[in-house]
């Protein structure tokens, strides 16, 4: 590809370097007048000498941090009811013990055996919609908790969920 500069370009570039130099030159004239304070450089000699430590912040003990703590429950086999109980007393037992977060496995619901009975709700007869529903409608258990999510598919996929928990600390 043989393209050839115009006169206009040469002339831009020519000064674009003019330019750069002229700015270099101010740039390490301006370094050389840099003059430290008297006392700038005695604090500095100070400091050097002293055999103070400067404390590392990431080593600091954090009181205000909460740190995460997880618990986890399988519901597989489980009636509705019984899994209703199992859930409650599970919540009430990981807030008092300061955990951040529940990871509820229910299951997909696939092998139910209540998908074979007519008068039943498809959707509500399995843990997998019937557990979430029946935490949020708990008037007891919505006060410790945050924010219910389903779950990554690590944890379970579509047949786990979270549950974040309030700070026991910080209850109110």
């Amino acid at each position: 590809m043989n393209k050839k500069i115009s006169d206009k370009d040469k002339e831009d570039w020519g000064n674009f370097l003019n330019n750069k130099e002229k700015t270099l030159n101010k740039s390490s004239v301006k370094q050389n007048n840099i003059k430290s304070s008297d006392k700038d450089i005695e604090d500095w000699k100070n400091f050097l000498q002293s055999r103070e430590k400067i404390p590392n912040k990431d080593f600091l003990h954090k009181k205000n941090i909460r740190y995460e703590k997880v618990k986890k429950i399988d519901l597989h086999g489980y009636t509705i009811e019984q899994a209703n109980i199992v859930v409650e007393q599970f919540i009430q037992k990981s807030f008092d013990e300061n955990v951040t977060k529940i990871i509820v496995i229910t299951g997909k619901g696939l092998r139910s055996k209540n998908v074979e009975n007519p008068y039943l709700s498809k959707d509500l007869s399995t843990l997998k919609y019937s557990v979430p529903e029946f935490i949020e409608n708990n008037k007891n258990l919505t006060h410790f908790i945050i924010e219910i999510m389903d779950a990554k598919i690590e944890d379970g996929g579509s047949g786990a969920f979270y549950i974040y928990l309030k700070n026991k600390n910080k209850f109110k």
